[in-house]
């Protein structure tokens, strides 16, 4: 069994002081109309450039309202849950209702989305953007990811894109999980994991924190928190380099970012890994 690097170790605050900035910081996006690459413009995250490229299909992005798709995200999970016309999805951390609203389309009037965030501001954009795309059968709701505004064994499904890492309680997050999804329930998650150890400067940038870095578990002890919740059938679907895909959708950012914190591209490199994966509740 790997041993698990203690929070404390890995979080730029405590756990309070980093929820409180990854809120204010989303929160600014939503209010902004503005991604993590910057201000909507043709050539960077608003278009759906960065979507696409993560593995979005252009016709879903194409038939969402404007202002669902900020950029944010660093995978497309929802190209791998093969969802069926009926069934109960809900996602985690679902900010302006991106996949949400796809998943609301592919589950049909008859299915249902929860869409959980914990973002006043995103929250509002959200329920603008279903009242755009008249889905009624999605339910945003105001809560925790660490505690769920959802019934026991209620749902068939659960997806997040890069939001998990945010939180500083990732055990938590997948104890829930386990506790909402019925028998032989599926999830596939997005998110960031780490193949070796990061820079002090990006470990404690609350900066990179919210940006979906600095709060990440090494791959070892992330997947072994799976498995504890009571979550099996584990499977990589995609392992990308974090660095290589954020440099092509905002390179000045990046390279601003690392030269103020002194930090060399070969510290980084392959270390930060993007990973979109699925597993099942027994």
């Amino acid at each position: 069994m790997s041993e698990k690097i203690p929070q404390s170790d890995k979080t730029p605050a405590d756990a309070e002081s980093v929820v409180k900035n990854v809120r204010e910081r989303y929160g600014a996006f939503a209010s902004a109309g503005t991604s993590c690459c910057g201000p909507q413009t043709k050539s960077c995250c608003a278009t759906g450039d960065v979507a696409t490229r993560l593995g979005y299909d252009s016709v879903d992005l194409d038939l969402l309202p404007d202002g669902a798709n900020l950029g944010l995200g660093c995978g497309a999970p929802l190209e791998h849950l093969e969802l069926q016309t009926g069934e109960t999805v809900v996602d985690l951390g679902s900010g302006a209702g991106i996949d949400a609203l796809i998943a609301a389309r592919k589950v049909g009037p008859d299915g249902r989305v929860i869409g959980v965030d914990m973002t006043p501001e995103m929250l509002a954009a959200a329920r603008r953007n279903a009242e755009a795309a008249r889905a009624e059968h999605v339910d945003f709701r105001e809560g925790r990811l660490e505690d769920l505004p959802v019934d026991n064994a209620s749902v068939d499904v659960v997806t997040s894109n890069c939001v998990i890492n945010l939180v500083p309680d990732k055990a938590r997050v997948f104890t829930e999980i386990a506790r909402v999804l019925r028998p032989g329930g599926r999830l596939v998650v997005s998110d960031i994991v780490l193949d070796g150890d990061l820079p002090e400067a990006i470990r404690k940038s609350v900066l990179a924190y919210v940006g979906c870095v600095a709060g990440a578990e090494r791959r070892e002890s992330y997947f072994e928190m799976l498995t504890d919740a009571g979550l099996g059938e584990i499977e990589v679907l995609k392992d990308v380099d974090f660095l290589e895909m954020t440099e092509k959708a905002s390179p000045a950012e990046v390279l601003s970012f690392m030269e103020q914190a002194g930090i060399a591209r070969e510290e980084v490199a392959g270390v930060v890994r993007s990973v979109t994966y699925r597993a099942r509740k027994a």
